[in-house]
């Protein structure tokens, strides 16, 4: 690491701008895909490559390389050419302060010290048990898992070298009743190793009862309803549909968003707290160091049902006058890193959910999360299915279930927070600006939101 660090040294210092870094990258990774009984994919593939910013009278200039020789101080050079001839902006980073620190992964966490074959047997046993299951008719089971290594060294001699591992699964079954075709998918998935995805038999199990489930299920009626969600749609909507506002770089765009998003505004009840927090253990969104070299940290959104913090890289904090928070992310070294979240979750409250349904007359309690979309402050949901509650009690199946709104007004509308929290993880991860999927964790405990609009026949 030495001889690196003063390899990059010397790729820096040809550079005369305000600021400069480079971050290098190698990574590891297993793919195994089952779909059906047919083995789809199986093979591990390795990449190096870097990222080079340089940043000068409020610009910046990037580029991305896979070369890591001599001729990357060329390439520093012409690159900060190019941003010495761009406009000058009135815009600023602020200063860090000179750093070295190494992180490493376990030995017993990295998934390169596991036999292909192992992992091989892991993702056909889950496969054989959904494809042994009476009433499937087809699956998709797929494996994954990566080792990064990833070197950071800015102008300011902030050298920092972090592994990360990732590893996880999904399965999904496809039931079939004559011309009713269902479907419901479940993953894991955490910053652990091969270790941690074993035993997940109940999980698989349960993926084929309730595609077989689905098969039974009503359509769900249009209406507004009052809602129980569980934790992993609570999740989602605390990513999606708040998480992305809380992120600096929209705000600093939007003026009208700016101001829905100021601190100290009041949307929600006082038992309200949204988190963003990149150092929860073993999380699938956790990391030491931003690829800024900022520390990740606990970032409150809302505290007590008000607005309380906003998600930073480093220029967006100097812009709004707040502190980095840690959230400058890149999915790769071809890109520049951008804000974006990595553990987001509503923390628990009181109630249990029994409390929940005993206080809804006539409602639904919708789970899981088959995606969506947001524009500003409106959302789409759609879940992977219902139960209509009536009298405080689950009664029938209900599919093909929507949920729609703005998300202050529905904030407002959450009357109960659960003492149940859980967080999740699992393959796939955030898109944002082409940069996807990041790996992210979201989570909460059970919620009920009253007068919720529900899209369906």
């Amino acid at each position: 690491m030495d001889n690196l660090k003063s390899f990059l040294t010397q790729v820096l210092s040809g550079v005369a701008s305000q600021y400069a870094d480079i971050r290098v990258e190698e990574s590891d990774d297993t793919d195994i895909v089952y779909r059906g009984r047919e083995l789809d994919d199986i093979g591990r593939s390795f990449e190096r490559g870097g990222c080079l910013r340089v940043f000068h009278n409020g610009n910046w200039g990037t580029a991305s390389f896979n070369q890591i020789d001599e001729k990357l101080a060329d390439l520093a050079r012409d690159v900060a050419a190019a941003v010495e001839a761009m406009p000058p902006k009135n815009e600023n980073l602020g200063t860090m302060p000179a750093l070295t620190e190494s992180v490493t992964v376990p030995d017993a966490d990295d998934p390169r010290k596991v036999p292909l074959d192992e992992k091989h047997a892991l993702i056909k046993h889950y496969n054989d048990i959904l494809l042994k299951t009476a009433g499937i008719t087809t699956t998709m089971s797929a494996y994954s898992d990566t080792f990064r290594r990833v070197s950071f060294l800015s102008s300011e001699n902030r050298f920092i070298t972090q592994e990360s591992v990732y590893t996880g699964f999904v399965c999904r079954a496809v039931a079939r009743d004559g011309t009713n075709v269902q479907d419901y998918h479940d993953t894991f998935g955490k910053t652990a190793g091969f270790s941690s995805l074993v035993n997940r038999e109940p999980m698989v199990e349960r993926i084929a009862k309730v595609a077989l489930d689905l098969l039974k299920a009503e359509p769900v009626v249009a209406g507004k309803y009052d809602v129980i969600i569980d934790q992993e749609l609570a999740g989602v909507f605390a990513h999606e549909a708040f998480g992305h506002l809380s992120e600096a770089d929209f705000l600093a765009a939007n003026e009208r968003l700016r101001e829905l998003m100021k601190v100290g505004n009041k949307y929600g009840v006082d038992e309200l707290s949204i988190v963003d927090d990149g150092t929860m253990p073993g999380e699938r969104g956790s990391f030491r160091y931003d690829d800024e070299g900022t520390a990740a940290e606990r970032t409150e959104l809302i505290k007590e049902g008000r607005i309380a913090g906003h998600l930073h890289d480093r220029q967006s904090a100097r812009l709004m006058g707040e502190k980095p928070t840690g959230n400058a992310r890149a999915v790769s070294y071809s890109y520049a890193p951008i804000v974006r979240m990595s553990n987001t979750y509503i923390e628990s409250r009181g109630y249990n959910i029994e409390d929940m349904l005993d206080s809804v007359e006539r409602g639904l309690y919708v789970c899981g999360s088959r995606g969506g979309m947001t524009e500003l402050e409106s959302f789409t949901f759609s879940s992977q299915y219902a139960r209509l509650i009536e009298h405080g009690r689950q009664t029938t199946m209900l599919r093909d279930v929507t949920l729609s709104g703005n998300v202050f007004e529905t904030l407002k509308n959450i009357e109960m927070i659960g003492d149940d929290l859980v967080m999740f993880g699992g393959l796939g991860g955030c898109g944002k600006n082409g940069q996807g999927p990041l790996p992210v964790g979201l989570g909460a405990p059970h919620l009920l939101i009253r007068n919720v609009v529900i899209g369906g026949k």
